[in-house]
């Protein structure tokens, strides 16, 4: 499978949410809240910024789920204003996850106020630099995010 193919399956997604749960508005800014959310819970599970604790990071299995709930919310904002990516966003870049963090959380804010192509795409790239500081593969993303997209319509089906 491609990473634009997500794309189409978030959109299914979407359209199944949006019948099952009667939505029949825009919810753009309620999903971006929801990416702010999911990427604070990512860093939560990383924890990185944690130096009061001794506790290391959850395993790498939760911490990916985390990640690939944000990937969700990022793929549905793009359907809703016409937005893709053709590929993986590949930034191999060593970063302070701290830093990268606050620096995704305000691409979010800025895109979710002015949604542009070019700020949809940088979000993206700063989400392409967590997974190489995370050690996803595109592999890993898109694995994980099958898994999760099915656990998402079994929740709908159970009255999530």
């Amino acid at each position: 499978m491609e990473f634009k193919e997500l794309f189409e399956m978030q959109r299914q997604l979407d359209a199944f949410i949006e019948q099952t749960q009667n939505v029949n508005r825009d919810v753009f800014k309620e999903k971006g809240l929801a990416l702010m959310i999911e990427l604070a819970e990512l860093a939560n599970e990383t924890r990185c910024f944690k130096f009061w604790s001794t506790k290391g990071p959850s395993e790498r299995a939760v911490i990916l789920e985390e990640f690939v709930d944000s990937i969700h919310f990022l793929l549905s904002l793009g359907n809703e204003k016409g937005l893709t990516l053709e590929s993986w966003p590949e930034i191999k870049m060593q970063e302070d996850l701290t830093d990268w963090f606050l620096r995704t959380q305000e691409a979010i804010l800025t895109f979710i106020q002015h949604p542009t192509e070019n700020d949809y795409r940088e979000v993206w790239q700063y989400y392409g630099v967590l997974a190489y500081n995370l050690d996803f593969t595109l592999d890993d993303v898109i694995g994980a995010y099958i898994e999760k997209n099915e656990k998402n319509y079994e929740r709908q089906r159970t009255g999530y």
